[in-house]
């Protein structure tokens, strides 16, 4: 069964104060690109107040008026908590076996032709009661909750028939009912080709498109709709159709993008409106240059490369360019299994050469846009989600990145109440 972290809930007004530094105040919040992406508002010497859950005030110490339910930070940053916008936390089963694989030197076409891969998981999740699902990503979403993860994004894609991707996507919604942070849900059944519609990719569309999403729609089981768009998988004609498809059932699109080749994802993305394309491992100028004139978000997933041994994407190139650019986990049992956002920004920094300040922008505030929470999370505003980190005192924003070691959280607010250990 689910076990359940209680949450101390407080109503009245509370402080914290003593804040070595209030990171991402904005009056007012917009989708950063360019250079406003390393631009980092700090409030030094801070107090911040809460009301019914949500920010309602900060200022200087010097002017605090501070009274009744009142935290000292001692020192401490607090900042917005990491809105993670592309993860598969429901799944049946890990796989590190073929993580033993990799380091053997197998290639992911020998892994999947000893039954390993995306088929793997789809039918260990098909073998698997829904009950265990929610009960196995609730452990999940508590973990990455304690890691500072205050909204989350969840991907179907691992059923790859309409029995096993309803299954999953009625899991997640399931996990966004419980669940005090806001979890939003994906449907993307068009991650790869089932064995028996290798040789029929109509069959496997018309699968999706007539019986999938009509009970999608009809249940309200996800807000948006996602293709592999690959070279092997599904192609930039596919993928079109798939997102039209979905849109005309209200979905909004996002793509898993350029991962391996220049797959056309980027510019299909673009094409049909999607929110963000994501992972874009693999990048030329003339897609950089269309990415950074559209309205989409760039979704850089670090520890999927990292994990794959791939290169790195070019975040520093993508940022220069003007793109609007998100971090995410990419949390699943084949090539991230770790929904740790702190690993994550500091990967950004280390490997992608993104600036302490433009990484932790775009795992908070542009996060929460590639989620559609823009106005809800992502930054210190009035009005926002009380969804906070506390550190221990650090002596500078650049030593968050910096220490990819050290766990520097001491504690994490969800909705104006402090998350008990566990």
């Amino acid at each position: 069964m689910v076990k359940y972290y209680l949450l101390y809930f407080v109503y009245m007004e509370q402080y914290i104060i003593n804040i070595g530094q209030l990171v991402n105040v904005r009056e007012q919040s917009v989708l950063l690109r360019g250079k406003a992406l390393a631009d980092l508002p700090v409030l030094s010497n801070a107090w911040l107040s809460i009301r019914d859950g949500k920010i309602a005030a900060m200022g200087s110490m010097q002017d605090c008026p501070a009274t009744g339910d009142i935290h000292d930070a001692a020192g401490g940053m607090v900042l917005p908590s990491w809105c993670d916008s592309h993860t598969h936390l429901v799944f049946a089963a890990s796989r590190e076996n073929e993580f033993v694989d990799k380091i053997r030197g197998l290639t992911y076409a020998e892994i999947a032709a000893k039954g390993g891969g995306i088929l793997h998981s789809a039918r260990r999740l098909q073998d698997t009661p829904e009950a265990i699902l929610l009960e196995q990503a609730w452990e999940r979403l508590q973990e990455l909750m304690q890691l500072g993860t205050g909204a989350i994004e969840i991907k179907s894609g691992y059923g790859l028939n309409p029995e096993a991707e309803i299954k999953m996507l009625r899991v997640i919604k399931q996990l966004a009912a419980l669940s005090p942070i806001p979890v939003k849900a994906t449907f993307l059944g068009a991650h790869a080709y089932p064995p028996a519609f290798q040789q029929d990719h109509e069959g496997y569309i018309r699968q999706i498109t007539e019986e999938m999403l009509p009970v999608i729609a009809a249940e309200g089981l996800a807000t948006y709709i996602d293709v592999f768009c690959e070279k092997g998988f599904f192609s930039a004609d596919e993928t079109r159709r798939i997102c039209e498809a979905g849109k005309s059932y209200g979905l909004i699109p996002k793509i898993h993008a350029n991962q391996l080749h220049l797959s056309g994802g980027v510019e299909t993305g673009i094409a049909v409106g999607a929110l963000s394309v994501d992972h874009l491992e693999t990048m030329d100028a003339s897609t950089i240059a269309q990415l950074a004139a559209s309205n989409t978000i760039g979704t850089l997933l670090p520890t999927a490369a990292y994990f794959l041994r791939m290169p790195f994407q070019p975040a520093r190139q993508l940022a220069d360019a003007g793109c609007a650019l998100a971090l995410a986990s990419d949390f699943n049992p084949g090539s991230s299994p770790s929904g740790n956002m702190n690993t994550v920004v500091s990967m950004a920094c280390i490997a992608m050469r993104m600036l302490p300040e433009e990484a932790i922008n775009a795992a908070t505030l542009n996060g929460a846009y590639a989620m559609g929470l823009g106005e809800e999370m992502g930054s210190i505003t009035p009005g926002k989600r009380a969804n906070l980190i506390l550190t221990r005192p650090v002596p500078s924003l650049a030593y968050l990145p910096y220490a990819f070691g050290s766990n520097l959280i001491r504690r994490v607010m969800v909705n104006g109440s402090w998350l008990a250990p566990v």
